[in-house]
């Protein structure tokens, strides 16, 4: 007997606080910084910019209050696969592009900003951690180290280090985020370098999915649930959730890498005829 995607609906909704004020917390900060700047320089406070902020939140709250939280944890690998998704890559993304410019300085009032930016040893882990190579090491670890099975299972099976496992995807996604869009435009890397960098982690990503595509069943918390959703055995579920890994990957960071190769090809042609 399968069960469908319907029988589970309103109930799974959580009103977990935590998620909620965090995201209430983001947006009302997010809010306050984006009317200071709108009120020095309205051309810099672009609403779309806020629109994708917004999206943001709303996506990584979503994936942890909606049902997804209830067939990640209870039925479906690629329904977690899904959430991981949300939470690593999609959320961070719209997050990332939604603080472009002196947004992302004036999203955290003047005095607090002060005060943080006198933490010697906060600023050199930031420092640290906007290292190309340390972002993509970070989520690298994340993406890598959680879906190892026994730390996968593990991380199901009790909640505060399911938190802690969705804490690190948004991290590494932040991380690799920032490489990517770079929104302050420090320009640690040029366009070209950025898109070998999206191109890197499109290339480790895909060899994870290929993993998860070729492999039996990898997981013994999913192996083991009698009845799930649709009908999908195991293995059609882990391929599920690998093909759709392959997807997402593809379309964001796929995209990022071809819109940043051709701002590089632009920028040189651009040299040549000056040359």
């Amino acid at each position: 007997m399968t069960r469908r995607w319907d029988d589970a609906v309103v109930g799974s909704w959580s009103l977990d606080p935590v998620p909620l004020v965090a995201g209430a917390a983001a947006l009302m900060l997010y809010a306050q910084g984006f009317a200071r700047l709108r009120r020095r320089r309205r051309d810099l406070a672009r609403a779309g910019d806020a629109l994708l902020f917004a999206g943001g939140i709303l996506v990584a709250v979503v994936a942890v209050v909606s049902p997804l939280d209830h067939y990640a944890d209870d039925e479906l690998l690629s329904a977690h696969m899904l959430q991981h998704l949300l939470l690593g890559d999609v959320a961070p993304i719209l997050l990332v592009l939604g603080v472009r410019g002196p947004l992302g300085v004036f999203v955290l009032p003047r005095a607090p900003l002060r005060k943080l930016a006198r933490i010697d040893p906060l600023r050199r882990t930031l420092s640290f951690l906007l290292r190309p190579r340390v972002s993509f090491a970070v989520w690298a670890l994340a993406v890598g180290g959680w879906h190892v099975p026994a730390a996968y299972d593990a991380a199901v099976a009790h909640p505060a280090l399911h938190v802690f496992e969705h804490v690190t995807f948004v991290l590494g996604g932040l991380l690799v985020w920032t490489q990517i869009v770079d929104p302050m435009r420090h320009e640690r890397l040029s366009p070209g370098r950025r898109a070998l960098f999206a191109g890197a982690v499109l290339v480790a990503g895909m060899g994870l999915s290929e993993v998860l595509l070729l492999a039996g069943p990898l997981y013994p918390h999913y192996a083991h649930i009698a009845h799930r959703t649709f009908g999908w055995s195991a293995g059609e579920d882990q391929r599920r959730a690998a093909l759709l890994m392959m997807a997402e990957q593809i379309a964001t960071l796929g995209t990022a890498a071809g819109l940043l190769l051709w701002s590089h090809a632009e920028r040189v042609a651009r040299e040549l005829s000056l040359s």
